[in-house]
């Protein structure tokens, strides 16, 4: 059942509620709160300078940012073990850098260079990282999450005691491949985490006017899979439920769904001038409940200094301007890669007769 407890925290426009404690984490160390301040604030950071690239004509296509948002992926992560596998959606870059990916790498990908994570192939929606377990951000809405089932059953298969997270938007909610994953994950008892991240738009369309029934943390009840609706704006209430959901896929019984109640301060891409809410619906978000404010309110309670704090600041935005220039200086991958890393060879001989 979805968990509908009241904020003690002013409301405003799409608020989402707060999450009852679990009673299964204990406030994190100082360290480890530092640590996702700056994973937080080096998303942030990344997706301003990204989206400033994409207004220069330095990075085409598709781009989706992730700035509003930054608390749901540095919650989970922060949960997560070695071993554990991400797949997620288009809107791929916080999670990337979440699991470890390097800003030079995502960022000259997302300016089609050689030096990016597709070799320049793949731009904002398609970036991969075998090494950081990261299996991709897919452009087809709600593609990834049978592959996130699939990753699940080989954790299993393989005996491993791992979790494959598996993100989808409100938007994916309603595809019929969903559902088939939802009822083969329950079926085989396996160790997928769900994360549905409720930005509360799909695309321009409000989930309310999209979605019928309950909650979205209530999908899997028809297949007997647990789910919990949680403030995506408060890093430590998704921390605390990533480490219930995790252990629950961990120890065998199966799937579990988290809905996170966020919020996109942007347009659904860059292309969207998001007039389908009112600035004001924004503002109060941003002043209000954003998700890096809220963190260093606390840190600032542990008597955290703001010079530590400002310092960490400097650190990310060096990091993202270095990352900008290694993208803009990164050659343009060579035409033979286009026929790199594909399926079936190419013949070795071609003719210039058709036949039917």
């Amino acid at each position: 059942m979805a968990t509908n407890t009241e904020s003690k925290r002013k409301k405003g426009p799409g608020r989402p509620p707060k999450s009852v404690g679990t009673g299964v984490n204990d406030m994190p160390s100082t360290d480890d709160l530092v640590k996702m301040f700056r994973d937080m604030l080096l998303i942030r950071r990344f997706e301003e300078k990204a989206g400033q690239m994409y207004g220069m004509g330095q990075i085409g296509g598709f781009c989706h940012l992730y700035i509003g948002q930054e608390a749901v992926v540095v919650g989970l992560q922060s949960a997560s073990v070695e071993g554990d596998t991400v797949v997620t959606s288009y809107r791929d870059h916080g999670h990337m850098l979440a699991c470890g990916m390097e800003a030079d790498g995502v960022m000259a990908e997302l300016t089609g260079r050689e030096g990016g994570y597709s070799r320049g192939k793949g731009g904002s929606m398609h970036m991969f990282s075998r090494e950081k377990n990261f299996f991709g951000g897919h452009g087809i809405v709600g593609a990834q999450v049978p592959i996130g089932v699939g990753l699940a059953f080989s954790h299993k298969y393989k005996d491993q005691k791992n979790v494959c997270m598996t993100y989808l938007g409100d938007g994916a909610v309603n595809q019929g491949q969903v559902y088939e994953s939802f009822n083969m994950a329950a079926l085989w008892d396996l160790p997928c985490l769900f994360i549905i991240e409720n930005n509360q738009y799909g695309m321009g369309t409000a989930v309310n006017r999209a979605a019928a029934g309950r909650a979205l943390a209530d999908r899997g009840m028809a297949y007997g899979i647990p789910g919990k609706q949680i403030d995506g704006m408060d890093v430590l209430a998704v921390r605390a439920a990533a480490l219930e959901a995790l252990e629950h896929c961990r120890s065998g019984k199966g799937p579990y769904i988290l809905e996170m109640k966020t919020y996109r301060y942007r347009g659904h891409s860059m292309s969207d001038p998001a007039k389908y809410r009112t600035r004001e619906e924004v503002d109060t978000m941003r002043k209000q409940h954003d998700p890096i404010d809220q963190l260093r309110e606390i840190l600032q309670n542990q008597n955290v200094k703001d010079e530590e704090l400002k310092a960490i600041d400097s650190e990310v935005k060096a990091i993202v301007t270095d990352a900008t220039e290694f993208a803009q200086t990164s050659p343009e991958p060579d035409a033979s890669e286009l026929f790199t890393d594909i399926l079936l060879p190419l013949p070795s001989e071609t003719t210039d007769t058709v036949r039917a």
